[in-house]
C-alpha cells in the first residue's frame, strides 16, 4: 500500500530544495524562479525505523526491506491559480492524487531570494493556497452537482449518496471552511474519500526557517503553530538548507552535523513521523532468515486487510495470522523465547492489528 504526500506552496518558499534533500536526489530543479518544478517530481523514500534492524538482527535476515512513504514536488501555486493563474489547474490534478498535502511555509528572511507576493507572512501564505483549493472545489463541487441533476432520477444510491456529501462539502466550503471540516460517518468514507476533494485532505504545515532556527523553530513558525493547533492540524519545523546539507554527507558524519546543529534526528525522520501521525498510519513487519520487511497499513486495520498488503491472495484465503508483539519478540530474542515465554498467539479475522506486530500469515492460495 502505497501513501503518497505532495509537496505544496507559494514559489521560492523552498519546496524543491526540501524536496530534493528528502529524497536524496537532484531530480527537482531548485531555483530562484516561480515555476522551476514544471511537472511534478515523484520521489521516494525509505521510512526510518530501528526497530526493524533490530529483528532483523536476531532473525539473521539476509535483507532488510524498510516501508517507503512517496513524495510529490508539486508546482509552486499563486493567486488566481483556481482561475488558471501560473500553472492552474495542472497543480490540482496533480494534488487530488496524494493522501496528503505537505503545506510548506517560508519562515526565513532572505534577501536574495525573492517571495512572489513581496512579503514574508507564513500565515497569510497558508490563507492564500488555502483559499485557492477552496475556490477550485467550490467549481468542482458546482460542476459535479450540476452533472448528477440529471442523473438522481433513477435513485441509484451511490449517486444519491454523492450528492448528499457533495452538498455537506458545499455548504462548508460557502462558509469559508475547508472539506476535511465535514463530519463524515463511517459508512459515507469510501464515498467521501472518492469524491477527491482538495481541501478534504489532511494537511500539515512544513516551517521552513533559517539553519539558526532548525532546533527550536522562530516567531514566524510560532505563528503557523498556534495557526495548526487552532485548526486541530499539526506543523514541524525544519530548515531546507540543512536537509540539502545532510543529504550530501555520509552517515555517521550527517549524525556528527546533526549533533553540532543541535538537532536529535533528520528533518526527513520528523517529517515522516508527523505524516503518519497525520494520516493514522502504522507499522507491522515480517521477519524470517530470507527478510526482515516493514509493511505501512492505516490504524484500526484487520488481519485480513493487513495480508492483502502483502498480496490480494493473502487476503482472500486467510486463515490465521500468528502474532508476536515487537516487545515480546525482541525480549525471546525471537520466535522461540517468544513462544516459551507464552507471548505467540494465534489470532483470527476480527483482530485489529497493532503498531509493531511481528506476523506471520496462513491462507489458502
Amino acid at each position: 500500500m502505497g501513501f503518497k504526500m505532495g509537496i505544496v506552496g507559494l514559489p521560492n518558499v523552498g519546496k524543491s530544495t526540501l524536496f530534493n534533500a528528502l529524497t536524496r536526489t537532484a531530480a527537482a530543479q531548485a531555483a530562484n524562479f516561480p515555476f522551476c518544478t514544471i511537472e511534478p517530481n515523484v520521489g521516494e523514500v525509505a521510512v526510518p525505523d530501528m526497530r526493524l534492524d533490530l529483528l532483523a538482527a536476531i532473525a539473521h535476515s539476509k535483507q532488510i526491506i524498510p516501508t517507503r512513504m512517496t513524495f510529490v514536488d508539486i508546482a509552486g501555486l499563486v493567486r488566481g491559480a483556481s482561475k488558471g493563474e501560473g500553472l492552474g489547474n495542472q497543480f490540482l490534478a496533480n494534488i487530488r492524487e496524494c493522501d496528503a498535502i505537505a503545506h510548506v511555509l517560508r519562515c526565513f528572511e532572505d534577501g536574495d531570494i525573492t517571495h512572489v507576493e513581496g512579503r514574508i507572512d507564513p500565515v497569510a501564505d497558508a490563507e492564500t493556497i488555502e483559499t485557492e483549493l477552496m475556490l477550485a472545489d467550490l467549481e468542482s463541487i458546482e460542476r459535479r452537482l450540476a452533472g448528477l441533476a440529471r442523473k438522481l432520477k433513477g435513485g441509484e444510491k451511490d449517486l444519491v449518496d454523492q450528492d448528499r456529501l457533495l452538498r455537506m462539502a458545499l455548504k462548508v466550503l460557502e462558509n469559508g471552511q475547508p472539506a476535511r471540516s465535514v463530519k463524515v460517518a463511517e459508512d459515507d468514507l469510501r464515498q467521501w474519500r472518492l469524491l477527491q476533494l482538495l481541501t478534504a485532505k489532511p494537511v500539515l504545515y512544513v516551517c521552513n526557517v533559517e539553519e539558526a532556527s532548525a532546533a527550536s523553530g522562530n516567531s514566524q513558525s510560532a505563528r503557523v503553530a498556534a495557526m495548526a493547533a487552532t485548526q486541530g492540524a499539526a506543523s514541524v519545523v525544519i530548515s531546507a538548507r540543512i536537509e540539502e546539507e545532510i543529504s550530501q554527507l555520509a552517515a555517521e558524519e550527517a549524525t556528527m552535523f546533526l549533533e553540532e546543529m543541535g538537532l536529535h534526528e533528520a528533518g526527513l525522520d520528523r517529517l515522516i513521523k508527523a505524516g503518519y501521525n497525520l494520516l493514522g498510519l502504522q507499522t507491522y513487519f515480517t521477519v524470517g532468515p530470507k527478510e526482515a520487511r516493514a509493511w505501512t497499513i492505516p490504524k484500526g486495520t484487520l488481519a485480513p486487510q493487513a495480508a492483502g498488503v502483502i498480496h490480494g491472495d493473502f487476503e482472500k484465503g486467510f486463515i490465521r495470522s500468528e502474532t508476536i508483539a515487537y516487545d515480546d519478540y525482541i525480549a525471546g530474542k525471537g520466535e522461540a523465547g517468544a513462544k516459551e515465554a507464552g507471548k505467540f498467539r494465534v489470532e483470527g479475522k476480527t483482530y485489529e492489528v497493532k503498531d509493531g506486530d511481528v506476523l506471520h500469515f496462513l491462507f489458502n492460495a
